[in-house]
């Protein structure tokens, strides 16, 4: 690779590392609360899966020259953080942290199926073993989303609810990166717009029929949104609710710089 692919393929792996680590934070957060023992299982077991994706692009990055992964996670303030601005949102209740998921997984089964046919051997060999794992976060968050879009009145409202609220943060998950333009060339990663018109074509006819008003429509053989994304954090922009987070994880690491966090 020339030293621009390597670079931009470096913002690449830390916008996808951050997206893996905060939203497994935030997952965690379920461990101890969900509504059913075997949801608390399944929320803190697909946490922990997340953190382990987060630290395969972590070590990737260090194998292109980044610091290691600790250094990465716990030294960095929240504008050197390139997660999307969705997965840092608060836990809510189970029917927003479910759509959330249902959204944010669908985005990642795409984006690691493009990734496995990566001309980067590293990363393609990465993404293969965490589709694996993928596969049944889906099909965890897709059955449950069906049973309650499809379940009771209130159990319908809610997961609309927090359909109509996340939407617009999920399209953040493909907001452009730097130098995205030369990985695309090289056959290194998909296109950001390419992969959006992928997880609408999965999610939306999905959503309409677990009886769910996506906020998108049909404009011929595509989908057109009709929620403005939320952007930002690719470039560093977060919310209040990132330094929440990062506290919380530098605890730790502020009393005891020689612990092992991993």
């Amino acid at each position: 690779m020339t030293d621009q692919q390597t670079t931009a393929l470096s913002t690449m792996l830390l916008c996808l590392a951050d997206d893996e680590y905060i939203i497994g934070h935030r997952m965690s957060e379920w461990t101890g609360q969900g509504p059913i023992i075997e949801e608390d299982i399944a929320f803190s077991s697909m946490a922990q899966d997340e953190l382990g994706h987060a630290l395969g692009f972590y070590t990737l990055l260090h194998e292109l020259g980044a610091d290691d992964p600790d250094t990465l996670v716990f030294t960095r303030d929240a504008s050197a953080y390139r997660n999307s601005i969705f997965t840092e949102q608060p836990r809510g209740d189970y029917a927003w942290s479910m759509m959330r998921q249902f959204l944010y997984d669908g985005a990642e089964t795409e984006r690691l199926g493009a990734l496995a046919t990566s001309a980067f051997e590293p990363l393609r060999d990465l993404a293969v073993r965490m589709l694996q794992e993928e596969r049944y976060h889906w099909m965890h968050n897709a059955t449950f989303v069906r049973r309650l879009a499809l379940g009771t009145e209130e159990s319908r409202l809610r997961m609309q609810s927090a359909l109509t609220e996340a939407f617009p943060f999920a399209l953040g998950l493909f907001e452009p990166y730097d130098g995205e333009e030369l990985l695309v060339a090289a056959g290194i990663a998909p296109a950001e717009d390419h992969l959006r018109r992928r997880w609408l074509d999965r999610m939306c006819p999905l959503l309409e029929e677990y009886g769910l008003k996506v906020p998108a429509h049909r404009d011929g053989d595509n989908w057109r949104v009709d929620a403005a994304p939320v952007l930002g954090g690719r470039q560093g922009r977060h919310t209040e609710h990132l330094l929440g987070i990062l506290d919380a994880m530098h605890v730790l690491r502020s009393a005891d710089p020689d612990a092992v966090n991993w």
